[in-house]
């Protein structure tokens, strides 16, 4: 089985390879210009690593996984100016480089141009490829706008948010490896596990990028803590803490996650000295670890040579640790 490494070292030739400078260049040039901000190619290589993982030949996987890394990377153009943030990856977004009629633009095109790479699938497994993706794409779009409605929502709950994440990174994840199990030739029984593996797989990425946010080193993970707590933004820490909080714990949350306050340092010192009294961290940790644990169950249910998993099982474990 190929290593996830020379996987990704071969889909980055292949879309450095491929030219998307056409004309006009003010609509274009913004989608070369997003696509060379990198990232760590995890959904496209996973559906290579996946096809590869069933015996299929993952060079046969390579135009359906770039149609993959055009669809995240246009859901990444669009939020960034729904969030309006303008930083992504250490460079200028799009809508704040250019402006943001030419980032909605570029964004629609990338959505097509997602679609064409898609059709480029061997014919026999097209139609299940474009089934998966089309629901996945509206379920991203679903959890996106769930996303936003809690930015204003008073009453969230962790199921609500569970439900947002479920639907805005981890079916995703779950369908890259579904549609490179799919072109790989795997049974359906095998097909279902392995979106499930990578459906909980997912769910645990995105719970501990909330905890890493809060408790991360900045060293390490390249990025400054407390964007959430400074933002507002009901991650299932949030969401924990003011479950659990009562008396003057409560009345700290309530008093530090306002719009506006006064010294962002101070809030993010306090709201972590809150959530560490609180046991949320620990909450946080047993969670990430049940979907991990979730995913790994159905990854055991996939009958093949043991040796055969040790990479997807390296890969997840890495993807967890963030040492990927």
């Amino acid at each position: 089985m190929q290593k996830f490494e020379t996987l990704l070292e071969e889909f980055c030739e292949f879309l450095n390879n491929e030219n998307l400078n056409f004309e006009p260049k003010e609509l274009y040039k913004p989608i070369s210009y997003t696509l060379d901000l990198g990232g760590k190619r995890i959904r496209p290589v996973m559906a290579l690593l996946c096809c590869n993982f069933f015996g299929g030949d993952y060079k046969e996987a390579m135009n359906t996984a770039m149609g993959i890394e055009i669809f995240h990377n246009f859901t990444l153009l669009h939020d960034d100016i729904m969030d309006d943030a303008p930083i992504r990856r250490g460079k200028e977004t799009v809508y704040k480089k250019w402006d943001s009629n030419i980032a909605i633009l570029s964004g629609d095109t990338m959505f097509a141009l997602a679609y064409q790479y898609i059709t480029k699938t061997k014919i026999e497994h097209l139609k299940k490829t474009l089934e998966i993706f089309n629901k996945t794409a509206i379920e991203v779009c679903e959890g996106q706008q769930f996303d936003m409605n809690y930015e204003t929502e008073e009453n969230v709950s962790i199921e609500d948010y569970t439900k947002m994440i479920k639907l805005k990174t981890a079916v995703f994840l779950g369908a890259s490896l579904k549609i490179g199990a799919i072109i790989g030739g795997a049974s359906q029984k095998d097909v279902d596990n392995i979106y499930y593996f990578g459906e909980y797989l997912g769910m645990a990425f995105q719970l501990q990028d909330d905890f890493l946010d809060v408790f991360g080193d900045e060293e390490k993970f390249g990025k400054k803590t407390g964007g959430d707590i400074i933002s507002n933004k009901k991650t299932y820490l949030y969401l924990k803490a003011f479950e659990l909080a009562k008396g003057n714990d409560l009345e700290t949350l309530k008093k530090h996650f306002i719009p506006n306050h006064s010294d962002n340092n101070k809030k993010v010192e306090k709201i972590k000295e809150a959530y560490l009294k609180l046991g949320v961290d620990k909450h946080s940790e047993e969670e990430i670890n049940e979907y991990y644990q979730q995913a790994m169950a159905y990854l055991d249910k996939i009958e093949c040579r043991k040796n055969n998993k040790s990479e997807l099982k390296s890969l997840a474990g890495r993807l967890i640790r963030r040492d990927y």
